[in-house]
């Protein structure tokens, strides 16, 4: 039997808390499962910081992938069963798209390094191009399990994650506006978090997909569970992954990596003991996929363990600060009071602070649904006749958010500038109290 088509004699199951079980059923996926590439993902956390806000946000980019599979394998199941192609071009579904569908579902966040985003910003690092890589390259355990199917199967499935596949219908399975992707971490980030509103009707959703000769659309009878999603969306980025601690720590773990940079760049720590080896291909911009690969949130959390002791104060600190989770404080500001950043960061240096390491600036916006951005990115209905209709032309709710970028700005800065004499710091009181003035609740006055 030819490897694609070959079937587990009994088909595997993956105990998971949001889809009950995950059905493996083909070879190659649990082939590709048991790569020391995708089990690298068991040791990266999915959301990074948060788990320091949501302490039972501890899951993984590997337990993302495989539910992002499983929703992959019922939007296929369900598209055979009710929409396969009965004559080439008519629009429906081919099954034998299933197989490099299911890969890309599979493998698309397999080039997420540790603390994602962080780690890009710092390095330079693309996860995307990372992950074509490791599908691509002929030196990874993955490339040899795809390359089974054939010499071309590799490049096929990266193109799935490059949006470059010439099927539609397989590209906006794993990335659209409403894709297997974003639908698995929003379920399962809300279970994890603890949170209610990241829900939405999943097997609803499911039941009204359908395909169309130009990708992917929902029938109108199922407008009000895709409504849920985009209002269950929107939640979560304001509620949990736009949360000012968590942002807070990433400046922290941002600040800190910046440091180790430097104070490698300067040689003031390449002999220090437990020197970070691993991070010295980074340090230097001449990294290859074995170096990246080595790289996991353990590896940077024991580096990190060992900063505590540097002969830097400021690296010490900022470990410190990470480790033992004692995040900066926060005020939004706006086009208005943005001009005072510059005087609350000299008090801030008065106080005896590094602006540089205990200042930042961050802004989180996310546009919540836009029709307007490309056309591949909207969300079509399909009504009773046939033609389809724009989500956001029928739905006063989804029409209410769409276009519109939410979110904030703020300014993080020492807690200990919020110190009073009742703390002990009267040396400095007159800048704590300088730089108080300038705040109220949560905003730059």
């Amino acid at each position: 039997m030819p490897y694609q088509a070959e079937r587990l004699p009994r088909e595997k199951v993956f105990r998971d808390p949001v889809h009950n079980y995950i059905y493996i059923q083909h070879r190659i996926i649990l082939d590709l499962i048991n790569t020391k590439e995708f089990q690298r993902l068991r040791r990266i956390k999915q959301l990074g910081t948060a788990s320091l806000v949501f302490h039972g946000a501890e899951h993984t980019r590997f337990t993302h992938s495989l539910g992002v599979y499983e929703i992959t394998r019922r939007i296929c199941d369900n598209f055979q069963r009710n929409y396969p192609t009965q004559t080439p071009g008519d629009g429906l579904w081919d099954d034998n798209e299933r197989l490099v569908a299911l890969c890309a579902a599979l493998l698309h966040d397999i080039g997420h390094g540790p603390y994602s985003h962080t780690f890009e910003h710092i390095f330079k690092t693309d996860h995307e191009a990372i992950t074509a890589e490791i599908i691509t390259s002929p030196t990874t355990e993955v490339n040899q399990v795809l390359r089974r199917v054939s010499p071309e199967f590799p490049a096929q499935v990266a193109s799935v994650i490059q949006k470059t596949y010439p099927n539609p219908q397989v590209v906006q399975m794993i990335s659209s506006q409403i894709d297997a992707d974003r639908m698995d971490y929003l379920l399962r980030d809300a279970y994890h978090t603890g949170t209610k509103y990241g829900t939405f009707d999943l097997t609803r959703i499911l039941r009204v997909m359908r395909p169309y000769k130009d990708g992917i659309c929902f029938e109108i009878s199922g407008m009000h569970a895709v409504e849920d999603y985009i209002v269950s969306r929107f939640q979560m980025y304001q509620q949990i992954y736009f949360h000012p601690v968590s942002r807070s720590m990433e400046v922290i773990l941002n600040h800190l990596l910046k440091r180790a940079k430097e104070d490698y760049e300067s040689a003031s720590n390449r002999n220090e003991p437990a020197a970070p080896y691993l991070l010295f291909p980074f340090f230097n911009h001449e990294f290859n996929l074995e170096d990246y690969l080595l790289l996991d949130d353990g590896t940077l959390t024991t580096y990190f363990a060992h900063w505590r002791q540097s002969s830097d104060p400021i690296l010490a600190d900022l470990a410190h600060r990470f480790l033992d989770r004692k995040p900066l404080k926060s005020v939004k500001f706006d086009e208005k009071t943005k001009s005072l950043i510059p005087e609350l960061r000299q008090l801030i240096e008065k106080a005896g602070f590094n602006s540089t390491y205990y200042t930042a600036i961050n802004d989180s916006y996310d546009l919540p649904y836009d029709a307007y951005e490309k056309p591949t990115a909207q969300i079509e209905l399909m009504q009773a006749d046939g033609q389809l209709i724009e989500l956001s032309t029928v739905s006063a709710l989804v029409n209410a958010i769409s276009g519109k970028f939410s979110g904030d700005q703020r300014f993080f800065f020492p807690k200990e500038m919020l110190s009073s004499k009742q703390d002990n710091v009267e040396l400095f009181d007159p800048i704590y109290k300088a730089f108080q003035t300038h705040l109220h609740n949560d905003y730059i006055i």
